[in-house]
């Protein structure tokens, strides 16, 4: 396992190796990056971070060097504990993906620690496992880690590559969790206690994680089967059923309620296969009354996934019998922004009810 481990002084949730690692730092982290190992990273090669470290290509050669990638500080979360960063779990035909874990700070030696996996946001098309520091899941993970859980955010395959579906990127967040059990003695993690915080299109592939079957949705054959099991998962703003298109349409004239279809199907055009991988993408149609607690947790008035989401999932458990809480952030749009004044509760209460819910099912 390919894996580089160092203790961190951080400010501004932006990581700084001591002196005496720096280098060693960037060069380790480097070589994992440099799949090809041509001694430079190519964009293809760090496609998901190339946005934020491209300013660091100096001679505009569209590659970088080591000297150059070691200007490049990469945005982690603040902790006290240890932290493992890109780690790959998987290699795929379009890149390969990492993943980071932030421990909880403790002396204990062979501890193992319940898992708490982050889906970042960013319409299955943008984002990075970097969204943790960014987004506002950072005060709840920050919390998360103090109570005693292992905190992992991911990457994944994004849709914006030609040949990736939206149902790629929910392999990849389950290989992800795969990984993590079939090395959950080497990582000091409990497979058996998984719990799930994803963010707007994070926030749909956490609900799938958290509803279906592990043995669902087969990936990378050396990962799967391996078995975990999921407590709870908690959904910010997330989709819970493409099949209804009225449940996308909103006042806003610039969003089309179909906006979201050609991730999910890309060049298929054959009606009834669209339908079915619309279900398939679509978390409702995993909820059973055995289902693990759900919390869906929505704004009022957001244009980008509309509150009816969150109402919908929740009033499909209802009628069967399954665990789902909901709660409805008023004057809020996609991702908390505010929308005609104040958002009621503030970010604050968010947090303390995002954290109390995957308390109350800690074991």
């Amino acid at each position: 396992m390919n894996r580089f481990l160092i203790y961190v002084l951080c400010f501004s949730g932006v990581i700084h190796a001591q002196n005496s690692n720096q280098l060693e730092f960037h060069k380790t982290e480097f070589q994992k990056l440099d799949s090809n190992t041509n001694g430079v990273l190519e964009q293809s090669e760090i496609n998901q971070i190339w946005k934020q470290i491209r300013t660091q290509d100096i001679d505009n050669s569209k590659t970088l060097t080591l000297e150059e990638f070691s200007n490049y500080e990469i945005p982690y979360l603040k902790t006290d504990g240890k932290i493992e960063l890109n780690i790959k779990y998987k290699s795929t035909r379009e890149e390969d993906l990492y993943l980071d874990i932030y421990y909880p700070d403790t002396k204990i030696t062979n501890k193992t620690y319940p898992i708490m996996l982050y889906t970042h946001g960013g319409g299955w098309f943008n984002g990075s496992k970097e969204n943790i520091v960014k987004s506002p899941v950072k005060e709840p993970f920050l919390e998360l880690v103090k109570q005693g859980f292992a905190v992992v955010s991911i990457n994944y395959r994004l849709t914006r590559m030609q040949s990736v579906l939206m149902r790629d990127c929910v392999i990849d967040a389950m290989d992800a969790v795969r990984y993590l059990s079939k090395h959950a003695d080497d990582l000091n993690l409990n497979a058996n206690q998984v719990y799930v915080l994803g963010d707007s299109a994070g926030g749909q592939i956490a609900q799938m994680i958290t509803l279906a079957d592990p043995n669902d949705f087969k990936g990378d054959e050396q990962l799967y089967g391996h078995p975990y099991n999921v407590i709870a998962g908690v959904s910010w703003y997330g989709p819970s059923d493409f099949t209804i298109q009225k449940l996308f349409e909103t006042d806003d004239p610039t969003k089309e309620a179909d906006r979201f279809s050609s991730r999910i199907t890309k060049t298929e055009s054959n009606p009834t296969k669209m339908a079915e991988m619309y279900k398939e993408m679509s978390p409702i149609f995993y909820l059973s009354k055995d289902s693990p607690p759900l919390f869906m947790m929505a704004a009022d008035d957001d244009t980008t996934i509309p509150v009816g989401h969150a109402t919908h999932m929740k009033a499909q458990a209802n009628r069967i019998g399954a665990n789902v809480d909901m709660f409805i952030v008023k004057q809020a749009g996609h991702n908390w922004r505010k929308a005609g004044g104040e958002i009621i509760p503030p970010l604050e209460d968010i947090t303390k009810r995002t954290v109390e819910f995957f308390q109350k099912y800690k074991l």
